[in-house]
């Protein structure tokens, strides 16, 4: 897996890639500012309207790029072939099985070397997962748990979610105005600014604030999911929430921090699956798991 740190991207990319295919609702606004201040026709305003569509596949990847370079510029990749080829694999199979099996350029998951407890995941199929977190994992099942839990995020686009909407109708009202003639130096900052500023709001929620209870839900059901198509036991998140339970420490930057309490999302999962025993991992299974991380979970 190529390093991440490469996915640095200027802010004007990004404004190219977004200014191209905006949020429809956003650009209804600004093309009703510019026609109300005589700078569009309505003929104009209608044209910008019905080319407007929401965020694609391709935009989503570059905000998540975005935001995974602000990730890796607070923490360090794990530079362990093995143990990084093993996550992927795992995480290929996750994806594939969820309602979202394809990114624009695909899923890619990183271990970082941190003793957080902890895990990420970007717009567009970013995952990552620190080495505290790894250590809690005592199976394939487990891990699957964590990584199923992530894609689920990516599934319904709770990053996406986490950008201000004043910061994109500044944006879509700017381009809107604009039209046809060339950006000034004023618009240019603004909009630099706006799209700046999405990517900061993705990453604060990501990394401090945490998503909601209802998000964290949405994740925690579409990890069950997956789970269950990939014959995994679905009761193993439930066994990982349990251990991060033990070993959070209030106050410290982790899971702690960005996460509903452990206890109400694992009241949340028993209602979904019951009570489907200890997960029993197949041997061949916990041997590649041991094999592959036992350098990680040390």
């Amino acid at each position: 897996m190529q390093h991440l740190r490469n996915f640095v991207i200027p802010a004007f990319i990004l404004l190219a890639a977004v200014a191209m295919h905006g949020c429809q609702t956003l650009t209804e606004v600004g093309s009703e500012i510019g026609v109300g201040t005589g700078v569009l026709t309505r003929e104009e305003a209608d044209a910008i309207q019905r080319s407007a569509e929401d965020i694609n596949p391709e935009q989503e990847y570059y905000i998540g790029r975005a935001v995974a370079a602000t990730i890796l510029s607070r923490y360090e990749p794990y530079m362990d072939s093995d143990a990084t080829r093993y996550v992927n694999m795992v995480g290929q199979a996750v994806a594939m099985a969820s309602d979202l099996p394809e990114t624009f350029r695909g899923y890619r998951f990183l271990i970082l070397d941190s003793d957080e407890i902890n895990a990420f995941a970007a717009p567009g199929g970013f995952v990552f997962v620190t080495r505290g977190l790894l250590r809690l994992c005592s199976n394939e099942d487990e891990l699957a748990a964590v990584l199923a839990h992530e894609v689920g995020h990516v599934q319904h686009q709770h990053g996406l979610r986490a950008i201000r909407q004043g910061r994109l109708t500044t944006a879509f009202t700017i381009l809107a105005m604009a039209g046809a003639r060339e950006y000034g130096r004023d618009e240019l900052r603004q909009l630099t600014q706006a799209f700046e500023g999405s990517i900061q709001d993705i990453t604060h929620t990501l990394m401090t604030s945490g998503y909601s209870r209802r998000l964290e839900r949405e994740a925690d059901i579409a990890a069950v999911t997956i789970m269950k198509r990939l014959g995994y036991n679905p009761s193993a998140l439930i066994h990982m929430l349990e251990a991060m339970d033990r070993n959070l420490e209030p106050g410290r930057r982790d899971f702690a921090a960005t996460h509903p309490p452990p206890s109400e999302r694992i009241r949340d999962i028993r209602r979904v699956i019951g009570d489907p025993g200890k997960p029993v991992a197949p041997e061949v299974r916990q041997a590649r798991f041991h094999e592959a991380l036992g350098g990680v979970i040390r």
